[in-house]
């Protein structure tokens, strides 16, 4: 089924501009300062989470002035829905990092279901270290975990539906330049 273009059209016309996109590549710098004095000298393994840390984990990867290997995975509680689900794996890191300090880079901590699961993996899986960092934390007190926080946040956002940055909606608009929120979400 596919989507409906004019309701998709119509929700980047009517959504509330959050954070513009000077705002949004500001924060991504300070993000890419802190794990620059941090994680340098740590030889961390950077993971992106797809779909949405695509566009943060591209742009924050050249901001990085220190060699890295970087791969992906790939978990989702949303496929393409408003609401998370159960956990659904669709690939896993390729890349050994047992040892290692990891990264995983994601474009929201919401109630942080996916990046707890994701960030429990490394650890099983025998990194020393597993640090995160998020484009955007949703302020409000539902996280998975009581006080969860990434190690590197770029803005801090209400709690309402956001789109773009790498963040979708219904499968659209990742590619917003700034931070929306949908018009009575």
């Amino acid at each position: 089924m596919s989507a409906d273009l004019a309701h998709i059209r119509q929700v980047m016309a009517e959504a509330d501009c959050l954070h513009d996109e000077a705002e949004v590549e500001a924060a991504i710098r300070a993000v890419a300062r802190q794990i620059n004095q941090q994680l340098a000298e740590r030889n961390p393994v950077v993971f992106c989470v797809m779909n949405g840390g695509l566009i943060f984990s591209g742009k924050l990867a050249t901001l990085l002035d220190f060699p890295l290997e970087m791969s992906y995975l790939h978990a989702s509680r949303y496929r393409n829905q408003t609401s998370g689900g159960e956990l659904f794996w669709k690939a896993k890191p390729e890349v050994s990092f047992i040892d290692r300090d990891v990264l995983i880079i994601d474009d929201i901590l919401d109630e942080g279901h996916t990046l707890s699961a994701i960030i429990d993996f490394c650890h099983h899986a025998g990194a020393a270290a597993v640090h995160t960092a998020v484009l955007v934390d949703k302020a409000h007190q539902r996280k998975a975990r009581p006080g969860m926080k990434a190690t590197y946040t770029g803005l801090v956002c209400a709690d309402r539906y956001v789109f773009g940055y790498g963040m979708d909606y219904k499968g659209y608009w990742r590619n917003a330049p700034g931070i929306f929120a949908v018009k009575g979400l």
